[in-house]
């Protein structure tokens, strides 16, 4: 099983806040011009939200940041690979410290095991993801960079996809596990889509 490491809240502001600084400074020396549509940051998160399949989720997931995000598509895209990942992160621990349950019947029991090892992968793919976003830079590089992050991001989304349609278990642990891991499909589903939002600019 891959290592899986831990990006605080502190860590998601630090490097928002680095973000930003980067792109007022290069603003300011006149290279790039910061958008000069008047709509708030988080209008700018509900109307980017509105593009990926999960708007609702979206919007509740970022709205809390928007004040960080401001209008950066880097910055958006950034801070939705964190939230996947810090949910992803979340619910592995829950699904390993559910697969300890003495009281899990045999189907049950393999079908948790199988979801903490495919969740286990999707946590250390998107932390990879976040950590190469966060640095990349617009250069000969970025295109390859750009495609690794996509890659990973959408083998996330298959370690998820696997975990649901692996779990043959029935009754109230199909419905709880098939519940976690739905959300953090969606949430990774909805980085990917800031992600080429971002690449295509």
């Amino acid at each position: 099983m891959k290592n899986i490491l831990h990006l605080s809240r502190n860590l998601f502001l630090l490097c928002i806040l680095l973000l930003s600084m980067i792109t007022n400074q290069v603003s300011s020396s006149g290279i790039i011009r910061p958008s000069t549509k008047k709509y708030h940051a988080s209008e700018y998160i509900q109307k980017s939200c509105k593009k990926t399949l999960y708007p609702d989720l979206c919007n509740k997931s970022l709205a809390k940041y928007s004040t960080k995000i401001k209008t950066n598509p880097k910055t958006l895209a950034t801070a939705a690979l964190l939230v996947a990942f810090n949910t992803t992160q979340s619910t592995y621990i829950i699904l390993k410290n559910l697969s300890r349950n003495r009281a899990l019947n045999p189907g049950e029991k393999a079908g948790l095991l199988e979801c903490v090892e495919e969740v286990s992968d999707s946590v250390y793919e998107l932390q990879k993801s976040f950590k190469e976003l966060f640095f990349s830079r617009k250069g000969p590089k970025f295109e390859l960079q750009m495609n690794d992050i996509q890659t990973w991001v959408s083998a996330a989304l298959t370690d998820d996809d696997t975990c649901m349609d692996d779990f043959r278990a029935n009754g109230r642990m199909k419905i709880l596990v098939r519940g976690l891991v739905l959300r953090i499909a969606r949430l990774s589903s909805v980085a990917l889509s800031f992600i080429n939002m971002y690449v295509a600019l």
